[in-house]
């Protein structure tokens, strides 16, 4: 007989198998082009392979069956790398024809996700956790959104969220000069439907500056994560993968 934790990951697995996925995957990534060329910046090389395929095998590890990549920028270029199938996953494509950020790329795919609350993740950064937990426990709350925090060192470059014991999010402390250790926007969402529809179609809308501190009135939640987290948004942070999957990342 499976015990309480056993039985809520096994509804989680099954969940995420009927959830539907995205990964945000329009950036330019212009801060990256000495290094990697003018290419999409999730096809941006990390020992030997797109960095993509880091997030798109995090999701088929933990179950994930559909997922949507929604990409901008030489799109194209994404699409033929991947195709229609990559481990076990079916992959479609959202290609938006200007910038429209994070939530404006979710918002234009929302007609493609198959499933009440969709997982969403930026394509530019790798969380080494647990998904299958993360999801259960965004379902456990009844969240209409939960965000998947992760310790740093220095909160500088991110922004600093903070929540109660409950983990309810209470508010996000901007980027600013005076680094601390504290908790972040991981870049890994979990997010029901009705909210994706509240986002403005066919704008430039950003996730995390304009659509989620609005939701702090709802019941919008904060993960936490002890797992490993990087961000190749930076040549420096760019060099730094190299070393990160060559430990192994855990998915």
């Amino acid at each position: 007989m499976l015990g309480r934790s056993q039985s809520r990951d096994r509804t989680a697995v099954e969940g995420l198998a009927d959830a539907s996925a995205a990964i945000l995957a329009g950036g330019q990534g212009r801060r990256l082009r000495a290094v990697t060329g003018c290419m999409p910046k999730v096809l941006a090389e990390v020992r030997g392979r797109p960095f993509l395929k880091y997030l798109l095998e995090q999701l088929a590890a933990a179950g994930v069956k559909h997922v949507v990549l929604c990409t901008g920028y030489l799109g194209e270029q994404v699409q033929d790398t991947f195709g229609d199938l990559y481990c076990g996953l079916r992959l479609d494509y959202s290609q938006e024809l200007s910038p429209l950020g994070t939530a404006g790329a979710l918002r234009l795919a929302l007609p493609l996700f198959r499933s009440h609350s969709v997982l969403a993740m930026n394509g530019d950064s790798f969380c080494e956790a647990d998904l299958v937990a993360f999801w259960a426990r965004h379902c456990e709350w009844d969240a209409d959104a939960t965000l998947l925090m992760t310790q740093a060192p220095d909160t500088r470059r991110y922004g600093h969220v903070r929540v109660d014991g409950d983990g309810h999010v209470l508010g996000f402390d901007e980027k600013n000069e005076n680094g601390h250790p504290g908790w972040i926007n991981a870049g890994v969402y979990a997010v029901k439907r009705d909210l994706l529809e509240l986002v403005p179609p066919n704008a430039p809308v950003s996730l995390e500056r304009q659509m989620i501190p609005g939701w702090i009135a709802r019941r919008l939640y904060g993960y936490q994560s002890a797992g490993r987290f990087l961000d190749i948004g930076t040549p420096e942070a760019y060099r730094e993968a190299q070393a990160f999957f060559a430990q192994g990342a855990a998915t």
